[in-house]
């Protein structure tokens, strides 16, 4: 019966999904803009008392700061996540992004307040990681915890095309203001996309106060099976999963931030590109990304979510090198063609089924938590300063060709981690995630490995 009452409160399976989608799109919109920033402007306006060089060092550098705070994010929301509700963690990750956010766009100059200036940039930088370190999780669970049976994996992908639209809407902001005359830019126009930030943020809200709570997490609390301290039982019960999680994001979480900062200041400064075309190239694979996420999420329902993130593992260690072949010709379609051979195709299958398969291997009492510090030890590990070793690295060597071993070292580690988590393969695995979502479907608990079920009182006497 207690079952059944919390069921009637549920949100449609695809409202929670649209409010997932929307709300991860504005925050990653927030926290990319600030890697487009860093590769255009922060060296000049921040940091002007250096090399050029040595001044887009640096600012990649406070771009990394951003997920050294992520862990603290990721257990922060991930603990009040497990133990309050995850509807709750998500509002307040969505507000403190835009605070942030709209800070930056405040932000005076070093040429205005000096040395305080990138101080001040620094510690938004870490607000900022602290906020998103808390949604990514949030926004997946609330996706797949509301989804239908036997169809996780492409509600699972939703969250994650946010990041995809976060990038093209960092993009076009850019992209906008991009042709404004350089006084002009580095004086007020960079600030605009910063300040439209608190627009979005307004919108976002409306949509996640509309949603209920996570199904799953008002079944634990109605059978009282919270955790006290979900970081400690999460390390307990899936200590390996938690690292071999680290290890599959990897590439993914990489290679995102080396298109979108990255070879937007490559291709501007190295291959000879005009700004513009840079942007566009990441805008286009970005779109191609948005839409292959949720298609390889929804086959992972049959073919099986590691499978299908195997194949996209694969495919980012056999794209990498083609992908800076074309980028190295020097022309609008090269870069472009590279961009979205190694970013908007060779990531889908991956980032379609992060979501899922991220998730479901926690049992529900501490998914938020393990989850999100799975995925936040991956982001410092990898994305975090990736596009400041790839310059140093060119810088170092003087060629592309050692920026593309590190990234196939990056690439190897993710497919020896996936191919290592739990479970099967191709149609034995989905069945079997079938039969653990539908086990917790009715009131039993998920993940690998399954721990002994907490009793449900039984109800009193007449």
């Amino acid at each position: 019966m207690s079952s059944k009452t919390v069921r009637t409160k549920h949100s449609s399976p695809v409202k929670v999904a649209l409010a997932s989608f929307i709300g991860t799109s504005i925050e990653y919109y927030d926290f990319f803009i600030y890697g487009t920033a860093a590769a255009l402007v922060f060296p000049q306006l921040f940091f002007p008392q250096t090399s050029p060089l040595v001044g887009t060092l640096l600012a990649f550098a406070t771009l990394g700061v951003g997920f050294l705070a992520r862990p603290v994010g990721g257990v922060l929301f991930g603990h009040f996540g497990d133990r309050v509700g995850r509807k709750k963690m998500l509002v307040i990750s969505l507000v403190g992004m835009g605070l942030a956010t709209l800070g930056m766009g405040l932000l005076p100059t070093y040429a205005q307040i000096g040395i305080i200036a990138p101080i001040l940039l620094t510690v938004l930088r870490l607000f900022q990681g602290v906020m998103v370190g808390g949604e990514w999780g949030g926004a997946v669970l609330m996706a797949v915890e509301h989804a239908p049976k036997g169809k996780k994996g492409f509600f699972g992908a939703f969250p994650q095309t946010g990041a995809p639209v976060g990038v093209a809407l960092a993009t076009v902001s850019f992209l906008a203001i991009s042709n404004l005359p350089e006084e002009q830019f580095l004086a007020w126009g960079w600030r605009l996309p910063f300040l439209a930030s608190a627009l979005l943020v307004i919108v976002g809200l409306v949509i996640r106060m509309s949603i209920a709570e996570s199904p799953a997490f008002a079944a634990a609390r109605t059978t009282q099976s919270l955790v006290k301290v979900p970081l400690v039982e999460a390390f307990k019960r899936h200590p390996k999963e938690i690292f071999l999680i680290a290890g599959t994001y990897l590439s993914q979480g990489v290679i995102a931030y080396i298109a979108m900062s990255y070879l937007v200041n490559y291709g501007s400064t190295v291959v000879g590109l005009q700004r513009s075309e840079t942007l566009i190239g990441v805008l286009i694979g970005a779109v191609v990304a948005a839409v292959l996420t949720p298609t390889f999420g929804a086959i992972s329902d049959i073919w099986g979510r590691k499978t299908i993130y195997f194949l996209g593992a694969v495919l980012i260690l056999l794209t990498i090198g083609p992908a800076f072949m074309l980028i190295n010709t020097g022309a609008v379609p090269g870069f472009v063609a590279g961009v979205v051979i190694m970013y908007g195709i060779a990531t889908a299958p991956a980032s379609g089924t992060t979501g899922s398969l991220f998730s479901m291997v926690f049992s529900r009492e501490v998914r938020y938590t393990g989850a999100s510090v799975g995925y936040t030890i991956s982001q410092i590990a990898g994305p975090a300063f990736a596009p400041m070793i790839a310059t140093s690295l060119y810088a170092a060597f003087g060629t592309s060709d050692a920026v593309v071993v590190y990234l196939l070292v990056i690439a190897t580690i993710s497919v020896v981690s996936v191919s290592l988590l739990p479970g099967g393969w191709g149609k034995a695995e989905a069945r079997h995630n079938q039969e653990i979502t539908d086990r917790e479907s009715d009131g039993e608990w998920a993940g690998a490995p399954t721990p002994e079920p907490t009793p449900v009182p039984a109800p009193a006497q007449a």
